[in-house]
């Protein structure tokens, strides 16, 4: 009687694969580390001249804006994420008095910034500039670093936005108790203090000193640089619209199986 050929398991032939045992010697991973270090060097040049080049045509765009009423309003809510922080209707007609938004990048560390809001004469508060500072802290080491051509250090190539960055809170000249959006519609975090239950109104932004929602990164970084289109609706700055699409069609094929079932609501953020 002839033997059987024994069957494999499942996945048998990726447990074989010759690409699981690849090993690197100690020479080579430093010379990958070398070049990631060189890469993250180029990258930071790149964005350095990047800024030096855009800055002018961000003013010129500035000088447009400004006459243009509520775009920058409008640029900010329609942000997926900003406008759900923005959900309140009090906290839009107090962002209607917005006249201008300015990012201002760390000259010695561009990957931290200041975030102006500049208001017209309000009835909620007296200030007319909100700022929201993104402050590089300098590691003990870069006290002994020379820079090189382009000002770069090699602390900087080990840059932690957790650990370089200081985030401000600054306290806004409210016009009365029933005017304090922030004391009306209050954050509500989570029991790690960490994550968002609640974001309240989105002047909470400005008087706190964490940003659990990265909502600075995100104007700073999004919605700043393509303000146009987010003002004429090209973007939302929502990733996730696709799959809320594909999710959408599942929940349709769904509903046609089980009209009974309630169908889940999606989360905004």
């Amino acid at each position: 009687m002839s033997k059987g050929t024994k069957r494999g398991s499942p996945g048998a032939e990726e447990e074989k694969s010759p690409l699981a045992n690849v090993e690197l010697s100690d020479d080579d991973a430093k010379k990958l580390t070398d070049i990631q270090r060189d890469l993250a060097r180029a990258e930071l040049i790149l964005e350095r001249q990047a800024q030096a080049t855009l800055r002018p045509v961000y003013e010129k765009r500035r000088a447009v804006t400004k006459k243009i009423p509520n775009f920058w309003p409008v640029a900010l809510m329609n942000h997926t994420l900003v406008g759900y922080h923005a959900q309140h209707s009090v906290d839009q007609t107090a962002l209607t008095y917005l006249e201008d938004i300015w990012v201002e990048k760390d000259p010695k560390e561009h990957r931290c910034f200041t975030i102006e809001f500049h208001f017209k004469e309000n009835p909620y508060f007296s200030d007319r500039v909100l700022k929201k500072e993104y402050s590089f802290i300098p590691s003990p080491a870069s006290e002994n670093e020379t820079p090189d051509e382009h000002g770069i250090t090699d602390s900087m190539l080990d840059f932690s936005w957790e650990r370089d960055v200081k985030i401000s809170a600054n306290k806004i000249d409210w016009k009365g108790t029933d005017k304090a959006l922030t004391k009306i519609h209050p954050r509500v975090l989570g029991d790690d203090n960490e994550d968002l239950v609640e974001p309240g109104s989105f002047f909470n932004f400005f008087e706190h000193d964490i940003d659990p929602s990265d909502i600075g990164v995100i104007i700073a970084n999004e919605v700043f640089p393509e303000a146009i289109e987010y003002f004429l609706g090209n973007v939302s700055g929502d990733s996730d619209d696709e799959d809320d699409e594909d999710s959408e069609d599942e929940d349709d094929d769904a509903a046609e199986i089980d009209l009974e079932k309630p169908r889940p609501k999606k989360q905004k953020v």
